[in-house]
């Protein structure tokens, strides 16, 4: 079997990526691999015998779709009655891989890994109302559904036959979470804190980490000792940064940038609590990384958190789970309901779904 995937993950064209490196496992599953990303840098690259990647080379984002489906056409002329297309969304992407699995009566698989039936996703953007749009004009016409969380899943059989729907999380290594050594020690490194709460992720504003940073004005006012460390970069920073001077929350509130997964493992197992406060989540990664690492997780209703074992609340009770968590004593949280027994198992399962569109 041969597989054309379409990825607007550029990661994949990064040496030493975990993209790359769950790409090359994906090769061996196959006869062939052909991914097409969209981008703008003109990029293509063997991985090996049977894994080829291709950017799409666009002189703009709006290119994207007419070069993927002029690539995907090309390689799928070869011998189209063995190929199988899958695509990373339902958008974009989707589109493409419509587009060509049309032209050849081709079998087509189409991924979620967000929330799209969110009312926080539509009303993000005028782009996300359109994704929507192009979302539920695909899927009842896709041959099979991949999604990464039962959330989404069971969202989504308002609009297509649940039949399509197949659960597959994303892989995480969650014995190496609970067996790695701790290489940096949150409580030595911010001995001026009691109490650390532990946030992860991309600061972007559906990750509404103003939300918390918000919330520790009113917990500090119990716990004047708690220290809220977030680790991640992007577009918010400068934003979140002016919010916490003007709440005079300097001193409590710290940006420690991105952090290797060795170094963030090692938070994990030495914070107090793990929060996340995002709007929307497809699936949730962190989640499942803090509380593998025995870190108790206070969430909003995203992703997998429920499932999964976090501690579930409102967006108006965040500040007084968090306090009444810090008033008892420390946890060991354990995580619940992981499907795969080791990445063995997930590749297996990943080749099992892609195969029900045939």
């Amino acid at each position: 079997m041969k597989v054309l995937m379409i990825s607007t993950d550029r990661k994949i064209f990064e040496y030493g990526s975990a993209v790359r490196s769950r790409m090359r496992e994906y090769g061996k599953l196959f006869d062939e691999l052909h991914i097409i990303v969209f981008s703008k840098e003109k990029n293509k690259t063997k991985m090996s015998d049977n894994i080829f990647v291709y950017s799409t080379n666009s002189m703009s984002k709006f290119f994207y779709i007419i070069n993927a489906v002029k690539i995907g056409k090309k390689i799928v002329k070869t011998s189209p009655n063995n190929f199988i297309i899958t695509t990373q969304d339902p958008f974009e992407t989707g589109i493409s891989g419509w587009l060509i699995a049309k032209k050849f009566k081709i079998k087509l698989q189409l991924q979620i890994h967000t929330d799209f039936l969110s009312r926080y996703f539509v009303q993000k953007s005028l782009l996300n109302r359109l994704r929507v749009v192009v979302a539920k004009f695909l899927l009842p016409k896709t041959n099979c559904i991949r999604v990464v969380s039962k959330r989404i899943a069971d969202t989504l059989k308002t609009i297509v036959d649940d039949s399509k729907i197949q659960i597959l999380p994303i892989f995480i290594d969650i014995e190496k979470i609970k067996n790695v050594s701790i290489k940096v020690d949150l409580r030595k490194k911010y001995p001026q804190f009691d109490f650390i709460i532990l946030m992860s992720s991309r600061l972007e504003k559906e990750k509404n980490i103003s939300l918390a940073i918000f919330i520790m004005k009113e917990i500090i006012k119990e716990y004047p000792k708690t220290g809220l460390i977030i680790v991640g970069e992007g577009r918010e920073r400068k934003s979140l940064k002016s919010q916490i001077s003007s709440l005079k929350l300097d001193g409590n509130v710290i940006f420690d940038g991105w952090q290797n997964k060795d170094v963030l493992f090692s938070y994990y197992k030495t914070a107090d609590l793990f929060l996340l406060t995002s709007d929307y989540e497809g699936y949730g990664m962190t989640i499942i990384e803090a509380l593998a690492a025995g870190l108790p997780v206070i969430s909003t209703d995203v992703g997998v958190a429920r499932e999964a074992g976090a501690k579930v609340t409102e967006r108006v009770s965040i500040k007084k789970d968090i306090i009444e968590y810090i008033g008892k004593n420390k946890e060991i949280a354990e995580l619940k309901n992981y499907p795969y027994k080791n990445k063995q198992d997930y590749l297996e399962k990943f080749k099992k779904l892609l195969i029900c569109v045939s």
